[in-house]
């Protein structure tokens, strides 16, 4: 049951050369077999190509020699399918590798497969895939989270040891805390872009999904570091997680935002941070109330910036250079208008006019760059926070993990799963969803932010608290 084991212990094992990579392979794909028609969490599995390769992994030494890893469906891996979820991408074999494949390959990991997402990374829930929505592990008529829902999905069923994912607005930690796994979205510019397909420039962030704290460290010490392919990575040193998550965390004060707590709370989640919280104090945290006064205006704010940030990357897909291209038109404006019109899906095109309208001439100021400087005064609040306090914690989420089509008629309902994770995207500041209870069977997540570039003290806390509530012990479909 070598699926069973989490990626440290794999590693060692394959160190010693007690099992091969090939055998490690195989025992996942068996998983994968067992769970797969159940979770639909891949688009595109990859194992058989993964088996090949990991007979010719010869490095023991490398720090991911043998590990199999899970990708979301909108990061390139040079000659597979990257269709992130849409019928327009549905062919497109991707030319390279991105930044952070080559640093996983090159670590000696091994793919096994591109997961579902949201079309083009856009919801909460994974509904709005192309192709098939994935379902929640726990309760398979309820949604994993979005949008990286594949990601996630396949850590907790365990088809994957560890996942990568990206986080716009929530996209790692919303899906980890409706799995029950932990995710991770580092500092914006903690780790290269290139190679992900773009949603939101400025506030995209690829990031890792583990079940155990040491696993999700060791893989984002690989992933991070600057890149000179990307203008937004920045030169700051990577330090060695893997081996500072140990190390004792005591006397840290952490804040809970008042404005967070006005929102409303499934009476579930907001028991479980509760009991969350009061087992911080008993390990010695101080706890600590703060304000984030422009928080409340993170969603309207990220509704602008986002959408249009959209309306620009995704303006690329028009049926000329690569992509799906409508059978039938007159002539080239047509042939524009017909391909996005088929090729896109109801929410992308929602945000896509959503943040055309936004950056149009005579909106422009009204819109967009009036959303830049509220966003500003949100960054600004999180610094002042910071003077007092060392962590800001939250429930991840509002609510347990819900039904699918529930959401799907209200879009402002969906986007309000987000009103949580928003605002350390909009800050650009790392932070982490860990499961801190399960209630009617279904997982609670809790977010952890932290000051930027401070990624350590979240790991901590997160190792800490796992070290109690061995949440990794849980595993559905078993």
């Amino acid at each position: 049951m070598l699926w069973k084991k989490s990626l440290s212990e794999l590693r060692e094992l394959l160190k010693r050369g007690e099992v091969s990579p090939k055998e490690v392979v195989e025992s996942f794909y068996d998983r994968y077999n067992q769970t797969e028609e159940k979770v639909k969490a891949y688009i595109t599995p990859l194992y058989g190509k993964a088996l090949k390769q990991a007979e010719s992994l010869k490095e023991r030494e490398l720090p991911l020699f043998g590990i199999p890893i899970a990708v979301k469906d909108n990061i390139l891996v040079e000659g597979e399918k990257t269709t992130c979820a849409s019928k327009i991408l549905e062919n497109f074999v991707a030319p390279y590798d991105a930044t952070v494949i080559e640093r996983l390959k090159k670590a000696g990991a091994l793919i096994v497969g591109k997961t579902n997402l949201d079309e083009f990374a856009m919801g909460s829930s994974t509904e709005y895939s192309a192709f098939f929505p994935t379902k929640n592990p726990w309760d398979l008529e309820r949604v994993p989270g979005g949008s990286s829902g594949g990601s996630a999905a396949s850590v907790a069923v365990l088809s994957a040891p560890v996942s990568l994912g990206s986080d716009t607005g929530g996209s790692i930690r919303q899906p980890a805390s409706f799995c029950g796994v932990i995710g991770i979205k580092p500092t914006y510019g903690r780790v290269s872009r290139y190679g992900l397909v773009a949603f939101a420039s400025s506030l995209d962030q690829i990031g890792v999904f583990g079940r155990r704290t040491e696993d999700v460290a060791l893989v984002l010490e690989v992933i991070s570091g600057w890149d000179e392919k990307d203008s937004t990575s920045a030169k700051v040193p990577v330090p060695e997680w893997s081996e500072e998550v140990k190390k004792e965390v005591k006397g840290l004060k952490i804040g809970l935002p008042k404005e967070f707590f006005e929102y409303e709370l499934q009476p579930q989640v907001k028991e479980a941070f509760e009991n969350f919280i009061k087992e911080l104090e008993k390990e010695g945290f101080e706890i600590k109330e703060v304000s984030l006064p422009h928080v409340k205006y993170s969603i309207p704010t990220y509704y602008i910036i986002a959408p249009s940030e959209a309306s620009s990357n995704l303006a690329r897909y028009d049926g000329v250079r690569y992509g799906y291209r409508a059978k039938e038109y007159k002539d080239i404006f047509e042939m524009y208008a017909r391909t996005r019109d088929e090729g896109f899906g109801p929410e992308v095109k929602r945000r896509i006019m959503l943040g055309t309208f936004a950056l149009s001439a005579g909106y422009y100021d009204a819109y967009y760059l009036k959303a830049q400087k509220v966003r500003r005064l949100i960054t600004n609040d999180f610094l002042k926070a910071f003077e007092e306090v060392d962590v800001i914690a939250s429930p991840t989420t509002p609510t347990l993990p819900f039904k699918f089509g529930e959401r799907l008629e209200n879009p402002i309902e969906m986007y309000l799963s987000d009103i949580l994770t928003v605002p350390a995207n909009l800050a650009g500041l790392p932070a982490i969803s860990i499961p801190i209870a399960w209630k009617d069977g279904l997982p609670v997540g809790g977010q952890l932010i932290g000051k930027h570039w401070d990624e350590t003290t979240l790991l901590q806390i997160s190792y800490l608290w796992e070290q109690k509530f061995k949440h990794y012990e849980k595993i559905p479909l078993t």
